[in-house]
């Protein structure tokens, strides 16, 4: 008896296709929209903690932009030239590791801010905010080129000039990349989960002195409780193959749905938290979103007379 995988029809791709399209354009417009409202506002480049956040959404623009892109093309034109999907596996491999990185400098920056708000104007500052974000891509970029350099190393030259499905699995599956992602996941991770715990406790007994502000303190824990759970979506893209695996064992029939419903929820509607943790409740970004709509609405309305 043949066991064969259940594959996708025309229609079935279609459909699948249009919904991460759709998807992936109306986040992309929300988070479009908080950077546009960030670029026509001077107050925000000032601001180390804004700066910060619309380095996070324009980074999550980018994934998606990548993830969905890269859907599609699989779908659409199948194989690719090797060093082609090389290189968008890299920035792939480098963004996803900027998102929980800059969720950690976040936080950092919210501990300084209520736990040391005489120093933070001094420690905080834009210069070091963007060496930061350099810092950020440059630690994001390591395991990035470690998938290059293994690759180089163990496969022979005519295999970049083949083509191939576009998907990291195909690419790099030798043991040493198994090890490179590991450690870096390891160590990345244990260190942001670590930052969060720490600065959220930290934070939290700052709350409960008399001299500090309990307000900004109380708004700051929250804001890294968010962070939290930002992080734990992130996460699932981690332990997706082991979630795909058991559903995939349980309803063998519905292998492409499982799949498509696990890369929505681990790459898709994730990307949708950032504006809505800080955008929607920060005062400053509330506000002008508010009214760049207002106008937008209005101007809509005008009809010019001829």
């Amino acid at each position: 008896m043949n066991s064969t995988i259940p594959v996708d029809q025309f229609y079935d791709y279609l459909i699948k296709n249009l919904i991460s399209v759709v998807f992936g354009l109306i986040i992309n417009y929300i988070n479009g929209t908080f950077v546009l409202v960030f670029i026509k506002n001077t107050i925000f480049y000032s601001d180390p903690r804004y700066i910060l956040y619309i380095h996070l959404v324009i980074n999550d623009m980018i994934m998606l932009s990548i993830t969905v892109g890269l859907q599609v093309a699989v779908h659409v034109v199948g194989v690719f030239n090797l060093s082609v999907c090389c290189v968008v596996l890299f920035f792939s491999v480098i963004v996803t590791k900027n998102s929980p990185l800059n969720l950690a400098c976040m936080a950092i920056e919210r501990y300084i801010a209520v736990c040391r708000p005489l120093h933070h104007t001094q420690i905080c500052t834009v210069r070091r905010t963007y060496m930061l974000i350099w810092v950020i891509w440059t630690l994001s970029a390591m395991p990035a080129f470690g998938d290059i350099f293994i690759t180089l190393s163990t496969k022979p030259a005519s295999f970049f000039s083949t083509a191939i499905l576009c998907q990291k699995l195909f690419i790099y599956n030798t043991w040493q990349h198994t090890v490179n992602d590991t450690v870096s996941n390891v160590v990345y991770l244990s260190f942001v989960w670590t930052t969060l715990i720490v600065t959220y406790f930290k934070v939290l007994s700052a709350a409960n002195a008399a001299s500090t502000d309990r307000v900004s303190a109380k708004k700051a824990r929250n804001t890294i409780l968010l962070h939290g759970g930002q992080l734990l979506l992130c996460m699932m893209s981690y332990v997706s193959p082991l979630i795909s695996t058991a559903l995939i064992t349980l309803f063998p029939r519905s292998r492409s749905t499982i799949l498509f419903i696990l890369y929505l929820l681990t790459n898709i509607l994730p990307r949708l938290l950032s504006p809505l943790i800080y955008g929607l409740r920060d005062k400053q970004f509330s506000e002008r979103i508010k009214v760049y709509f207002c106008c937008k609405q209005i101007k809509t309305q005008i009809i010019p007379v001829k």
